[in-house]
């Protein structure tokens, strides 16, 4: 049954158009096919912000890339970012009152919840809780893609966890604004983020990434995008950082590696 009251707390709300291009790209080219498989083709903007820039974006993009009869809910735990978003509904998008436990009408299953920016507020300790119940709510064959990203969409790192877990990791930059890979750290996903101290896998991935940056220098006359395919190579052959996508993600400036090798290891110390 529903909760008498959503799960979750108001996040700031910060909102820009396109802020969220890179991660939707990726999911049409990643997860299209399951997408298209999927028996419902419903996606939850989970926490969609002040004004409902990302959903509109969001059912546009699935249905031009993916299948035509998508459908978008916006869930937003502020009521009145819901109500100010009424105007905005369409034909495959309606906007809903609701946290973490994403209510849909009729207790449909979404086989995607984008949930973007919004755990950045939460301890670490609470994201396991929040994947769970998340993983639960998904239909059979269904994606969750939860991360964070800067206000306007240039740096990007993302979690997708399907029914079973944590899938893999994603790191996506506009390459003209990168100095090196290492920049993407403060876009880390808040399982992630205060992980990024020596001993843990995501600051040795990141270390790794930025030497690879820097031999792939002689690459940078021939522009920005071949350089980081050169460094995503370098890691590629690299038998401990298992990438798992291809020259034509890497284009796009992004790296994709599995959530095993990146995930948290050591116990945290606790907060003093």
């Amino acid at each position: 049954m529903r909760p008498a009251r959503p799960v979750g707390a108001v996040t700031r709300g910060t909102t820009n158009p396109n802020r969220l291009r890179r991660m939707d790209r990726w999911i049409a080219a990643t997860y299209g096919t399951a997408l298209r498989r999927a028996a419902d083709p419903v996606a939850v903007d989970l926490g969609y912000g002040a004004a409902p820039w990302t959903a509109v974006e969001l059912l546009t993009r699935l249905r031009a890339g993916v299948r035509p009869d998508a459908r978008v809910v916006g869930i937003e735990i502020d009521p009145a970012r819901v109500e100010a978003a009424q105007p905005y509904v369409r034909d495959g998008l309606t906007f809903a009152h609701g946290g973490f436990e994403v209510p849909l009408p009729g207790g449909e299953r979404p086989a995607l919840i984008r949930a973007a920016n919004v755990l950045r507020q939460y301890d670490e300790d609470e994201v396991a809780a929040v994947w769970a119940r998340l993983r639960a709510r998904l239909a059979p064959g269904g994606v969750i893609v939860e991360g964070t990203c800067d206000e306007i969409g240039r740096r990007h790192v993302w979690v997708a966890l399907g029914p079973e877990g944590p899938r893999t990791v994603t790191f996506a930059t506009r390459l003209g604004s990168l100095a090196r890979p290492s920049d993407l750290a403060e876009r880390l996903p808040k399982a992630l983020i205060h992980r990024n101290v020596p001993g843990e896998p995501v600051h040795a991935f990141l270390n790794d990434f930025d030497r690879a940056w820097a031999a792939a220098a002689p690459y940078a006359s021939l522009g920005a995008r071949q350089r980081w395919i050169r460094a995503v190579r370098t890691l590629a052959e690299a038998d401990h950082w298992p990438v798992v996508d291809g020259p034509s993600r890497w284009r796009q400036g992004e790296v994709t590696v599995r959530w095993e090798a990146l995930a948290p290891q050591a116990p945290r110390t606790p907060r003093s």
